[in-house]
């Protein structure tokens, strides 16, 4: 099983997938409460195409390690820097789903270009979501919101996450109702790759959707890609994909009629091939 031992601050141990061979790299970061798992329908696209994809698992979830500290969005671009220089990485595509779209911003933000030609987010937490900040009223986040999700989790996490990822996939329907954008099965799979995570490294991580990566946005010099459900109800369209051209001068907007925030299982196909026409 390949890992990776981080030496920064925080050390801990990664767990990552490499399909190797001489193709442009293209690194995934999955999103919350996932593992490097939910790529599973897109990477078998990516490498047909000829693209060598890595994907691996965050500090505190999946097959990593659980370490104590580190649940921070300069820890995490830090692992993933630790990633990209192990493998010698160049003229790599840094996509994000969720949460995993910070990594990218903040990697951007705080290592630069050299080793990076692309960018993607997708259903991303990025550019703000904290909606208290003055300079940020379109934001769709609260600090009390975010309380309110990490006492539900420690308290019921299997329950928490049941509600949680029914939203997840789910699209607003008529009424107050919602329609459900996957088989009934994808949630129990989704809440078992959960469970391979530490509940207190996952409820750390729920502030964090309110980090302000508009900084981070502005040192971009590649092209991105954004891809987004316009049915999203945890990271409503609106608020983030809609609001990225306001941070970046190259950035192509795809949104998704229908599509909830869980993409990567809801419209694999549609992810898939919007990221390789991207990419040209």
């Amino acid at each position: 099983m390949p890992m990776l031992t981080t030496t920064k601050a925080h050390p801990t141990e990664l767990y990552y997938r490499d399909s190797k061979g001489p193709g442009r790299p293209i690194v995934l970061v999955h999103g919350w409460p996932a593992s490097e798992a939910s790529w599973n329908q897109i990477t078998p696209v990516l490498q047909e195409a000829g693209y060598r994809v890595i994907a691996y698992d965050r500090r505190g979830f999946g097959r990593s390690g659980k370490p104590g500290s580190g649940y921070d969005y300069d820890t995490f671009a830090s692992d993933l820097d630790e990633l990209l220089i192990k493998l010698d990485l160049s003229d790599a595509v840094l996509v994000g789903f969720s949460m995993g779209g910070g990594e990218v911003a903040r990697y951007i933000g705080k290592y630069g270009t050299g080793r990076v030609t692309a960018a993607c987010f997708i259903g991303a937490i990025t550019p703000c979501n904290d909606a208290t900040l003055p300079d940020n009223p379109d934001g769709a986040f609260t600090p009390d919101a975010a309380a309110e999700m990490q006492s539900g989790l420690l308290a019921d996490p299997v329950g928490f996450l049941k509600g949680f990822l029914t939203n997840f996939y789910s699209v607003p329907a008529d009424g107050d109702q919602t329609r459900l954008m996957v088989p009934a099965a994808e949630i129990d799979h989704s809440i078992m790759i959960a469970q391979q995570g530490n509940v207190n490294a996952l409820a750390c991580c729920i502030p964090l959707w309110l980090t302000d990566f508009r900084q981070d946005l502005a040192k971009f010099t590649v092209p991105a890609l954004v891809i987004h459900g316009q049915g999203d109800q945890i990271v409503p369209f609106a608020a983030s994909g809609a609001r990225m051209p306001q941070y970046l001068d190259d950035v192509t907007v795809k949104p998704i009629p229908d599509g909830p925030h869980g993409l990567l299982a809801s419209h694999p196909d549609v992810v898939a091939r919007e990221l390789l026409a991207f990419l040209g």
